[in-house]
């Protein structure tokens, strides 16, 4: 087979079909025959009969209504000729990766597939193909799994003259290095640290003021410290635009080539890191320098597990999920890190296979085994790991700096400067991660990490605490008695089924007991209106079977913590003696399960703190109470929460005090009331220190601000509407079809409830496609929210709808972001842990501080660049004027009806449609073209009225 030409090879993929569904239509293209449309029964037909070429299977197959479809997808194709290389899965992305002209119309797309299929095909026969190696072995192993693909690569891939390399023998050795030393005490000058960022900036580039003081007050951070857990913090904010990033890269890089010392660079999303990583070549322009001084740091559950991926390939998967293996193992081979959340791993393969499938080749349960896998010395999370010790520049997460302070992990030791950007998100990630979760998901998820699988089809080695000591038990007498009172108390934990038995009045054991009774109690408090949402209550006046069950799962949760425990020091105490029967690998062994075993037993004694609250007094430091999460109706877990009152408080006590001089950084530090003059402008300091936790440190922080140099008054525009009726969908619809066709795409649609953006998206999506303008959206296209985002950068005349929260995650400057509409003020949930609040930090003021901090946080998405322009509505008929300070002074805020608002934007942005749209017949049907558009025009109903 592998000897046939390449025309063979074409005249077998010209017998699939293409098949292309859209909004606006499903086509069809047969060999060399013309496009032809086809009905969504015909096409369902085809589909099942004849494997068809395709792009994005799982979109399609939402399109189509037929959820079991399958066929030759191009962007496995494109996974396994180009892998660990990036492509925005689209038509018009697939082009722009392969160098071909973008489809415009279905129609054009449904040819496009085929000219896209051999351009891929055609790669692996090039001699100079760059991804050769490991392609000849993956193509026979996905023949024998019946890829679709398979038969088409084997034929162009002919057998090596030498076989290649086996992956797990091919990757890199990590070496162990010596411990880095101390971090000499160093004082950096104003002019250096001036000229360190003359040189990131560029020599030619135009002189900044405001980012060379924004540098300098920054720079009081890297100063020695004078008092012992009082860090040297600075409070810097500076508006977009300033150059943040460089800004306190210069006395960072500094700081850390004087003194030998790491600075660790934290954000709070993925967009800023990736943005940060780029920004690291202007001062490390040589790759290999690059590589050797900066590190992106992750948690373990982010890289792929080179031991699970052997079980993967090896049989632990079969059918599509053995695809997926095979693929990800040619991924693995280019990849440069092994980040397969957020790195060079295509975020598309997961909705294409299934993210339980991808996260199943991870570490999400933290079962490593360490020196004891075989494939240790080339593993991606000890190999970034031991790059942290001597990297310059540490790139990091908010969720990680806080887990590895909060469990005492050894990289902490290091952690004397750090860099938080987009500060004002400390704390919420600060509430995340210093929280309590006993429900039974958790509970499940802790005898797993005991017990191992309890199913025989479990995918993945995923090992129990037995299996991972198996060798150290047959040495040590005391830790073989240990771990097994640890197995006998199991039993006490949630187990497979829990949920099902609960529903049905059947819990087995102490926990689920207290879940059935903590799940009988919500519900006798829920109302009408909670149907088919998540649903919580305070815990207060609680019936009898709660306490009595609580008093039970505390005595059980007691009596797995205490033999827990024990095994812990028993371990440590072992590490220490160096019996002569541990050799270095069981050592590491060792030292990983007894890390493991103190961050479970933590989470046990926060369980029992929590448990020893029912049926006595609150504590004030908490706010606790107990819920049924359920998604349209369905449950999925239940249990009892608590959170700080104020997290800020474990915040600056475990991360902060500790380290000698901390940046805090963002556009949105500070509350910004319409409020002037001094005493305004304490209290918006105040209030910055109380959500940074600077409030708990001895010795106050520097403060420093700096607005933005863009001009606001010309770039953009704030409308307010006051015409659309709240809770009417067909206005709504409308609202935001007539805003999408004003901008001519680049819309950004946020939405406050799940339920009012799929109603939307279902009456707005079809009649917009036919105007050119495609609609994506969260919660209904059945991709993650990062590929969403980048098929939304990728396509200008793209709009994507999506919930309040999606305002962090969207870092798209141009013009393919040009309106931001929100469907209402953002105000926060009235949950029990905000109504708390609430009534410690200042009532209705808190409402409004939060607020102003989303609005100001979305307006922050359209505004990037010096030359961006844009324009942002807000849908709401009475939003109070104390809000609007959230917005640059300088920009023009109106409140007007819709028509206007659509009439404006339509002028502000540019008057004319962007590129295409004349064609599809978008030009007479916006508000410049037809100065009699009214609301009857627009509709109740989201469509056009003739």
């Amino acid at each position: 087979m592998t000897d046939q030409p390449a025309h063979t090879g074409n005249a077998l993929l010209k017998r699939h079909p293409t098949l292309v569904a859209a909004h606006v239509g499903i086509w069809m293209a047969e060999g060399d025959g013309p496009p032809q449309p086809l009905t969504r029964g015909q096409a369902i037909r085809l589909a099942a009969d004849t494997p068809v070429i395709l792009l994005n299977a799982p979109l399609t197959a939402s399109r189509l209504g037929y959820p079991s479809l399958s066929g030759l997808d191009l962007l496995e194709l494109f996974a396994f000729v180009r892998p660990a290389r990036f492509c925005v899965p689209t038509a018009r992305g697939l082009a722009r990766a392969l160098g071909l002209d973008a489809p415009v119309t279905p129609e054009e797309e449904a040819l496009f597939l085929r000219q896209a299929a051999e351009a891929l095909l055609a790669e692996m026969e090039d001699p100079h193909w760059r991804y050769k190696t490991g392609a000849y072995g993956a193509a026979q192993a996905l023949l024998r799994l019946k890829w679709p693909w398979a038969p088409l690569v084997a034929q162009r891939l002919p057998s090596p003259r030498h076989a290649d390399r086996p992956l797990f023998l091919a990757l890199p050795e990590w070496e162990e290095a010596p411990p880095p030393p101390r971090p000499r005490e160093v004082r950096l000058g104003t002019e250096e640290v001036a000229e360190r960022l003359a040189r990131l900036v560029g020599r030619g580039a135009e002189e900044r003021p405001q980012q060379r003081d924004y540098a300098e007050a920054a720079s009081f951070a890297f100063r020695p410290r004078e008092m012992q857990a009082a860090p040297n913090v600075a409070l810097v904010e500076a508006g977009t635009g300033t150059g943040k990033t460089l800004g306190y890269l210069a006395p960072a890089s500094l700081w850390a080539e004087r003194s030998g010392g790491s600075v660790w660079v934290s954000t709070y999303t993925k967009a800023l890191q990736r943005q940060l990583d780029a920004e690291l070549a202007r001062l490390y322009p040589d790759p290999a320098e690059r590589a050797r001084k900066t590190v992106v740091r992750k948690g373990r559950e982010n890289y792929l597990c080179l031991l699970n991926l052997e079980d993967a390939v090896q049989g632990a998967f079969t059918g599509r999920a053995a695809i997926l293996a095979h693929l990800t193992m040619r991924w693995a081979r280019y990849t440069r890190d092994g980040d397969m959340i957020g790195g060079d791993f295509p975020g598309w393969l997961a909705s294409l296979f299934g993210a339980n499938r991808v996260a199943a080749l991870t570490d999400r349960r933290g079962e490593c085994v360490y020196a004891g896998c075989p494939h240790y010395r080339r593993c991606f999370i000890e190999r970034a790991a031991r790059k942290t010790a001597g990297a310059d520049i540490v790139i990091a997460n908010h969720a990680l700096v806080m887990v590895n302070a909060a469990r005492g992990r050894s990289e902490n030791e290091r952690l004397t400067r750090i860099v938080f950007d987009e500060g004002h998100h400390l704390f919420d990630a600060a509430d995340s991660t210093f929280a309590a979760h006993l429900t039974g998901t958790e509970g499940l998820e802790l005898r797993r990490w005991l017990l191992g699988p309890e199913k025989s089809r479990a995918r993945g080695r995923r090992r129990g605490l037995e299996a991972r000591l198996s060798e150290l038990v047959l040495h040590d007498d005391e830790s073989a008695r240990l771990l097994s009172d640890i197995l006998e108390r199991l039993r006490d934990l949630p187990s497979e089924g829990w949920l099902q038995r609960l529903q049905e009045g059947a819990p087995e054991g102490p926990i689920e007991r207290l879940l059935a009774a903590v799940r009988q109690q919500v519900l006798a408090r829920a109302e009408e209106k909670d149907a088919g949402y998540g649903i919580e209550t305070e815990i207060a006046h609680l019936l009898p079977a709660v306490v009595e069950a609580g008093v039970e799962a505390q005595a059980a949760l007691d009596a797995l913590a205490t033999p827990m425990a024990k095994l812990e020091a028993r371990l440590m105490e072992l590490v220490e003696e160096r019996p002569e029967w541990l050799d270095s690998a069981l050592r590491t062994r060792i030292e990983g399960a007894a890390n493991g075993l103190r961050l479970r037993r933590q989470t046990l004694m926060a369980w029992i703190g929590l448990l020893a609250r029912l049926g006595g007094a609150a504590d004030p430091e908490f706010v606790d109470w107990m819920a049924l999460d359920r998604v349209e109706g369905r449950e999925f877990d239940v249990g009892l929460h608590r959170h700080w009152l104020d997290p800020t408080k474990p915040f600056a006590g475990l991360v902060l005090e500790p380290a000698h001089g901390v940046v805090v950084t963002s556009a949105t530090l500070r509350d910004k009331t319409l409020d002037k003059g001094e005493a305004a402008l304490e209290t918006d300091w105040r209030i910055a220190e109380q959500r940074t936790g600077a409030q708990h440190l001895a010795l106050p922080p520097r403060r420093f601000s700096t607005p933005s140099p863009f001009n606001y008054a010309d770039a953009a525009r704030v409308f307010i509407v006051t015409d659309v009726k709240r809770g009417d969908i067909g206005q709504l619809a409308g609202a935001y079809k007539a805003l999408i066709q004003a901008a001519g795409g680049g819309v950004l649609g946020l939405f406050t409830a799940i339920a009012r953006l799929k109603a939307v998206h279902a009456r707005i999506a079809a009649p917009l496609a036919e105007r050119g303008l495609p609609l994506l959206a969260q919660h209904v296209d059945p991709i993650d929210t990062g590929t969403l985002v980048d098929m939304f950068r990728a396509d200008p005349v793209a709009s994507l709808l999506g919930t309040d929260a999606l305002r962090d995650g969207v870092d798209v400057p141009g013009h393919s972001l040009r309106l931001v509409a929100l469907e209402g003020v953002p105000w926060p949930r009235p949950t029990i842990l905000h109504a708390a609040r609430r009534a410690a930090f200042g009532g209705a003021a808190y409402d409004d501080l939060v607020t102003r901090a989303r609005l100001a946080q979305a307006f922050g998405r359209l505004i990037r660049r010096a030359d961006d322009r844009g324009v942002f509505v807000l849908l709401g008929a009475a939003v109070p004027s104390r809000l609007l300070s959230a917005f640059p002074p300088e920009v023009p805020v109106r409140r007007c009806t819709l028509l206007e608002a659509v009439e404006e934007s339509y002028k502000f942005l540019g008057g004319r449609p962007p590129q295409g749209a004349a064609e599809s017949g978008l030009a007479g049907d916006l508000p410049g073209a037809d100065a009699d558009l009214t609301m009857r025009r627009i509709g109740n109903s989201g469509e056009q009225t003739p």
